[in-house]
């Protein structure tokens, strides 16, 4: 199938990359009037199958998150013009249930301001989490920048729109579901990042303290680092490069360099030589990928970036494959899938880029 044009180059997350419960991985991009989709044709491949297209027009934004159950929900902010012209948004959703499969309808999720219409048109762009009991939680920036909450209940009926009731946050709400089955949101703002937990899974969302880290706004991701722990990862607002702050330590953010252009940091947790390191990519601004890794909440130990590959459209994404090695994965200036896997030997090494 010849490439479609890519209108971000990739969804508006660095989770664009995805392992299904059977071992194949399945990457996601933001197209034209819906989204494309290359799958793995066995695991580990090295064989892909795509891109797929699936239609979903008028999609401004598009992120997706998986649960424990293999599933893989995506939700997007749509944009439509109404019959007087003006601008109708809202939030939409959409589930594949295992690799290679169609995706389902869309489903619309509504917006928040339903009695303040003039303000429905400002709402921002929307996360999502999936607890460890399949429950599908989404968060949305609104017009008067808090941040407005809705979950799917028991019997798969949707809970209507709970308001956190806070105001003056920017894009870029970042949400982890843990192993235990928590969620917990951070949402930017000017001079931090608000925080809110669950202390038991399906709880409410209680607000906890801000991380003193002012993020570039779409630029934070969150990691579970230990049981139940998280660090936080965004890039600096005043240009001091990638940022960690695990809100369980306290104190400062940690610098960790880099040299990020705006754009989601990609994290993922894996064994390197026998020791448990955590492993960071982000577009830099030359437009190349970068590659970090470290050991597991030890950043004080020291990291260096290293540039590989291309340019690239949109944050690069990383995951395992089915043989536990890295895959990179990044979408090329071209609109063409672009990977790279670890190779076998000791260390963190990447072998030569292949385009899907």
């Amino acid at each position: 199938m010849p490439s479609r044009s890519i209108s971000t180059g990739a969804p508006d997350t660095a989770r664009w990359l995805l392992r299904g419960r059977d071992g194949r991985l399945t990457a996601f991009a933001r197209a034209e009037g819906g989204l494309l989709r290359w799958t793995e044709a066995r695991p580990g491949g090295p064989d892909w199958s795509g891109p797929d297209f699936f239609e979903a027009p008028d999609l401004t934004y598009l992120t997706l998150a998986q649960g424990t159950d293999g599933y893989v929900h995506f939700v997007g902010r749509r944009e439509r013009a109404g019959d007087d012209g003006k601008a109708v948004v809202d939030v939409v959703h959409s589930i594949q249930y295992q690799s290679g499969r169609p995706l389902m309808d869309w489903r619309s999720l509504g917006n928040p301001h339903t009695k303040l219409v003039e303000r429905a048109p400002h709402l921002g762009a929307p996360s999502v989490a999936v607890d460890t009991a399949g429950t599908v939680h989404v968060f949305v920036r609104d017009a008067v920048g808090s941040v407005r909450m809705r979950r799917e209940g028991k019997g798969g009926k949707w809970e209507g729109w709970k308001d956190l009731k806070v105001r003056d946050t920017l894009d870029g709400t970042t949400v982890l579901a843990t192993s235990t089955g928590r969620v917990e949101v951070l949402a930017p703002a000017a001079k931090a990042t608000l925080r809110w937990a669950q202390e038991e899974r399906g709880g409410d969302l209680v607000r906890a303290d801000d991380v003193p880290l002012a993020p570039v706004p779409g630029s934070g991701t969150v990691l579970e680092t230990a049981a139940d722990r998280f660090t936080y990862y965004a890039a600096d607002v005043d240009g001091g490069g990638v940022l960690a702050h695990r809100p369980a330590d306290g104190g400062a953010a940690i610098p960790l360099g880099g040299t990020p252009s705006p754009g989601p940091t990609a994290a993922l947790r894996t064994t390197v030589d026998g020791h448990d390191c955590t492993v960071l990519a982000h577009r830099t601004a030359a437009g190349r990928p970068a590659l970090a890794a470290f050991p597991t909440q030890d950043e004080a130990a020291g990291l260096w970036w290293a540039e590989t590959g291309e340019p690239c459209l949109g944050a690069p994404a990383l995951a395992l494959d089915a043989r536990g090695r890295v895959v990179m994965a990044a979408i090329g200036l071209d609109g063409t899938l672009r990977l790279a896997r670890q190779k076998a030997e000791r260390g963190l090494a990447l072998g030569a880029w292949d385009r899907v």
